[in-house]
C-alpha cells in the first residue's frame, strides 16, 4: 500500500460522503417541519407542475361551491317572498268568498274591499322590495342571474327569477292560459264583483305555486351541484396530497438512516485524516 501526503483519496471520499448524507438528513428534516415533501421546484420539478396546477382546481371549486351557496341563497329570499304572497292572495280568495254570500250588505263589503286592495298593493310591494346585495329580484328587473357552478369557462347555470307584482302574475303566460279576468282591477264592493274576483285569485295562486315549485326544484339542484364540487374538491385535494405532502414515516426513516451514516461518515474520516501520521512514523 502506498502512503501519500499531498492526496488523501480516502479522506476525500469519507467527506463526500458526509456531505451527502447531511444534505440527505437536511432535506428530510425540513420535509419533516413542513409536512411537504416538495418545499420547492428543484425537489421535485414534473410534481411541483402537477401539484401547481391541481392546487388552482381546489381554489376553482372550492370558489365556485361558494357561488352555488349563494345561488340557494338568493332563491331562499326569492322563495319566502312568495310564500308571503301565496298567503295574502289566499287571503284575498277568503275575503272574495266571503264577500261573494248575500249575507253581507254593500257597506259590509266596502270594509271587505278596504283591506282586499291593501292587500293587492302589498304584493307589488314585496315584489318591488325583495332584495339580494342590493339586486332586485321579483319585480322583472332580474330576469335571470348567471352563477358560476364549476371551476371552468363555461361552467355557469342560468337561475330565472319570476316577476310577482300584480302586474307580472298578470301577464304571465300560466295566467293568460287560465282566462282569468284581469286581477288589479277585481273589487268587492258588490256581490257579483265579489264573485268574479275569486277566478283571477285562482289564477294568481297557480302562478304563484308555479314559481315556487321551479324555484324549489332549482334549489335542490344546486344542492346537489354543491355537493358534488364538495367531492370532487376533496378527490383533487388527496390527490394533490400524495404528490405534494410529506410521508412522515419515510421521512422520519430517513433522517435516522441519515444520522448514522453522518455519525460513520465523521469516524471514517478522522481515521482517514490519521493516516498521513504513518508517513511520520517512518521518519523517525
Amino acid at each position: 500500500m502506498s502512503l501519500r501526503i499531498n492526496f488523501n483519496l480516502s479522506s476525500l471520499q469519507s467527506q463526500r460522503g458526509l456531505a451527502a448524507s447531511q444534505f440527505s438528513g437536511s432535506k428530510a428534516a425540513e420535509q419533516l417541519a413542513t409536512g411537504l415533501r416538495i418545499n420547492r421546484a428543484s425537489d421535485d420539478p414534473a410534481g411541483m407542475a402537477v401539484s401547481t396546477k391541481l392546487k388552482v382546481q381546489i381554489q376553482g371549486l372550492n370558489q365556485a361551491q361558494r357561488n352555488v351557496q349563494d345561488g340557494i341563497n338568493t332563491i331562499s329570499i326569492a322563495e319566502g317572498a312568495l310564500s308571503q304572497i301565496h298567503s295574502i292572495l289566499a287571503r284575498m280568495r277568503e275575503l272574495a268568498v266571503q264577500a261573494s254570500n248575500d249575507t253581507l250588505t254593500n257597506s259590509d263589503r266596502v270594509q271587505s274591499d278596504a283591506e282586499f286592495t291593501s292587500l293587492r298593493a302589498e304584493i307589488t310591494r314585496i315584489g318591488d322590495a325583495t332584495q339580494y346585495a342590493s339586486v332586485p329580484l321579483l319585480n322583472g328587473l332580474a330576469s335571470a342571474f348567471n352563477l358560476q357552478i364549476g371551476a371552468n369557462t363555461g361552467d355557469f347555470l342560468a337561475v330565472a327569477f319570476p316577476n310577482a307584482t300584480v302586474n307580472g302574475i298578470e301577464t304571465s303566460q300560466a295566467y293568460t292560459d287560465t282566462q282569468a279576468s284581469v286581477l288589479s282591477t277585481a273589487l268587492l264592493t258588490s256581490q257579483v264583483d265579489s264573485n268574479a274576483a275569486i277566478a283571477p285569485l285562482d289564477a294568481a295562486i297557480e302562478v304563484i305555486s308555479g314559481y315556487r315549485s321551479a324555484l324549489g326544484a332549482m334549489t335542490n339542484r344546486l344542492q346537489s351541484t354543491s355537493d358534488s364540487l364538495g367531492v370532487t374538491s376533496e378527490n383533487v385535494a388527496a390527490a394533490n396530497s400524495r404528490i405534494q405532502d410529506t410521508d412522515m414515516a419515510a421521512a422520519m426513516s430517513e433522517m435516522v438512516r441519515s444520522q448514522i451514516l453522518q455519525q460513520a461518515g465523521i469516524a471514517v474520516l478522522a481515521q482517514a485524516n490519521q493516516a498521513p501520521q504513518a508517513v511520520l512514523k517512518l521518519l523517525q
